[in-house]
């Protein structure tokens, strides 16, 4: 661009993009070694240049400063940053669409509160992940927008007197467009802290999902098995299998809520514009996007290989009158008021507690000794799966509801692939 608008010449141009890729080579080859006497990056990459190129190197930092340079760098790192892990969260999404298309009829306890409530169908547990991560997604791909705009020509904090082409530089990076103020442009890490907390939460979601499996994997639970590769053996009894991996899911969400915490904590007082506080603001933008990364890749495989054990899962469905709201429901369609029928429900509840037995198992009779409403009918409100497919709304557990939200995530998968 220089060249272009006549800043410099054509030939020193030429010189100094091939003396920039003979430094850059040099450098990571380990020929070259930066000189702490030179300052910092941006003096050692233009005093090699310089060594190599003659006069020509010393044009180099014509009409820029490393502050809109360094503003410019950061937020190209970014993008390309927030690409993979939007391939990063497609993988996992993938898994999990694997693994719910394979569960679409496998029956498992809903829970609040860590109590078994109500049944679902395992897939739909599944894809409620699947939501998570998706709006992480989108989390990052609006990050990634507003960050696409390129401080380049800010210079210092005041703009040049040379008529570079800001436009120009800016499409030929391929940013969307440039920045509006200077002073904002150099000073501005919006960008990273809106990515740092996209981070955050994502790495919340991740911490959550490694939660339940640690849950599930454990005798007491045992629905499901993890993939031994995930897991290490303990030192001293041999029996013990740990889920190593899931807890360090855990573990790692308070690293990157510690990144984001840092992160505004430097920018939280300072004064316009750029200020080498600053510089503090990259150690925990690149950690968080490292440790996610990770995160995210170590979990799709993880999740590919766990080995649900269907036959549990159906016995805890059928434990805990997980089916006591259908009574509920039941009598509130025969025109009961619903707080009279969830109060019916509570007393055959704890009746069947008195008996040691399932609601199920209770007669017609001793149903209308609470509620006279009951009828035969009832027996197949009791059914697990019917109670799953009575709930076919938007957003509901039965089969056609669930077999349709899998699609739509197969389909946006598909196509962004």
């Amino acid at each position: 661009m220089l060249a272009r608008v006549g800043i410099i010449t054509a030939e020193d141009a030429e010189r100094i993009v091939v003396g920039l890729g003979q430094v850059a080579r040099a450098l990571e080859s380990g020929e070259l070694a930066l000189e702490p006497s030179l300052e910092d990056v941006h003096m050692n990459v233009e005093a090699r240049l310089s060594e190599r190129i003659g006069v020509a190197g010393a044009r180099l930092h014509t009409a820029r400063s490393r502050n809109d340079q360094v503003a410019t760098d950061l937020r190209l790192y970014l993008r390309a940053a927030i690409g993979e892990i939007g391939q990063a969260i497609d993988d996992l999404l993938r898994a999990i669409a694997v693994q719910a298309r394979a569960h679409v009829d496998t029956l498992a306890p809903g829970y609040t509160h860590l109590q078994r409530a109500q049944p679902v169908r395992l897939a739909h547990h599944l894809l409620a992940y699947a939501e998570m991560f998706a709006r992480d997604r989108g989390r990052f791909e609006d990050a990634a927008r507003r960050a696409n705009v390129s401080p380049l020509g800010a210079g210092a904090l005041a703009g040049t007197t040379f008529p570079i082409d800001r436009d120009g530089v800016a499409a030929a990076l391929g940013f969307a467009g440039v920045t509006r103020n200077s002073l904002d442009a150099v000073g501005d890490r919006d960008f990273a802290v809106e990515a740092v907390a996209a981070a955050a939460l994502a790495q919340v979601h991740l911490s959550r999902l490694g939660e339940e499996l640690v849950l599930w994997a454990s005798q007491e639970f045992g629905f499901v098995r993890l993939p031994e590769g995930y897991c290490s053996g303990s030192s001293m009894m041999p029996q013990k299998v740990n889920p190593d991996i899931p807890e360090l899911l855990r573990a790692k969400s308070g690293r990157v809520i510690g990144d984001l915490v840092a992160l505004l904590t430097v920018l939280k007082g300072l004064p316009l514009a750029y200020n080498k506080d600053l510089q503090e603001t990259q150690e925990p933008l690149y950690d968080a996007v490292e440790t996610l990364t990770a995160c995210l890749r170590v979990t799709a495989g993880l999740v590919a290989g766990l080995e649900f054990d269907v036959a549990r899962l159906g016995r805890a469905v059928g434990e805990g009158h997980l089916v006591a709201t259908e009574l509920a429901d039941y009598l509130a369609a025969k025109g009961v008021p619903f707080r009279r029928a969830h109060d019916v429900a509570g007393a055959l509840v704890r009746c069947a507690i008195a008996r040691g037995v399932e609601l199920s198992a209770l007669s017609l009779e001793e149903l209308r000794a609470e509620a006279p409403e009951f009828d035969d009918d009832v027996r197949a409100w009791l059914e697990p799966l019917a109670a799953i497919d009575r709930r076919d709304l938007p957003g509901g557990p039965a089969r056609g509801r669930v077999l349709a939200e899998l699609e739509r995530l197969e389909l946006e998968l598909s196509e962004r692939r």
